[in-house]
């Protein structure tokens, strides 16, 4: 009955349902494997949040990958004087749907080491607008309070300083830019004394949210599933095909036509 099955045609039917449903099943289980990772970097972003502020110095960042090493979100202290001169401002930063600007300054520490400082998020009027005028960082010393930032993964074009301005920040290309060492990632400001004139606004905290992998993992499981479980439909209707019988007319008769015997 199912020796159609053995045919090029059908072979090859099958050999593409096979395919497709690796398929979707290797990306539905990618797809819960980044739900995973998402959880786990949930829980130490959660743990590092929830742990109170250390001095920057004692973390030890020279050389340091903030990601790899589980730094970035920790609440950190430090202490020492803006650079003003080496403002910067990164462009193109939206929050709730509204255009904006971040505001960054290297903090010249007594260690002799130096590291950038979100001082704060500006609104424009528009994406494409101008870099707002900025109030420079405050003369003499400060402390600040913050949040340790990873640098982007974008490339040179986005975080090389132009005119003061970048799209992405990286601490090695500001540095080159700066002609000081700088160390790795910055620190969003949260609390600062004296305290910030108010102008700009702080940073937004961490998305904890598990993204939508369940669900994407779940449709390419669906999907998946369906290549094979449609071939063998087509297989089964293959195998029992409808036949239709209908009944004998007489020539010339309707069909609705009752015979009446008197």
């Amino acid at each position: 009955m199912y020796r159609f099955l053995l045919t090029p045609r059908w072979l090859g039917l099958a050999v593409v349902a096979v395919v497709l449903a690796g398929f979707g099943l290797q990306l539905g289980s990618w797809q819960f494997d980044r739900r995973t990772e998402r959880l786990s970097d949930n829980a130490r972003i959660e743990r590092n949040l929830a742990a109170p502020p250390v001095p920057l110095g004692s973390l030890g960042l020279e050389g340091s990958d903030l990601v790899d090493d589980g730094l970035e979100w920790r609440s950190v202290t430090l202490a020492g004087r803006y650079d003003e001169q080496g403002q910067l401002v990164v462009r193109n930063q939206s929050r709730d749907s509204g255009p904006g600007v971040s505001v960054l300054a290297p903090l010249h520490m007594p260690d002799g080491t130096s590291v950038l400082v979100e001082r704060g998020w500006l609104s424009t009027a528009t994406s494409s607008s101008g870099v707002p005028d900025t109030d420079p960082p405050p003369v003499g010393p400060v402390t600040v309070t913050g949040w340790l930032r990873a640098d982007s993964a974008a490339g040179e074009s986005a975080t090389v300083p132009v005119d003061g301005t970048v799209r992405a920040v990286a601490s090695a290309q500001v540095a080159e830019s700066l002609g000081y060492p700088l160390l790795p990632g910055y620190v969003a400001l949260t609390e600062q004394q004296p305290p910030p004139d108010g102008a700009l606004a702080g940073p937004e905290p961490p998305d904890l949210g598990q993204g939508p992998h369940f669900f994407y993992g779940l449709q390419w499981w669906f999907f998946g599933l369906l290549a094979p479980v449609g071939y063998a439909w087509f297989a089964h209707v293959e195998a029992h095909p409808r036949t239709r019988s209908r009944a004998p007319r007489s020539a010339g008769r309707s069909p609705d036509t009752q015979v009446r015997v008197d």
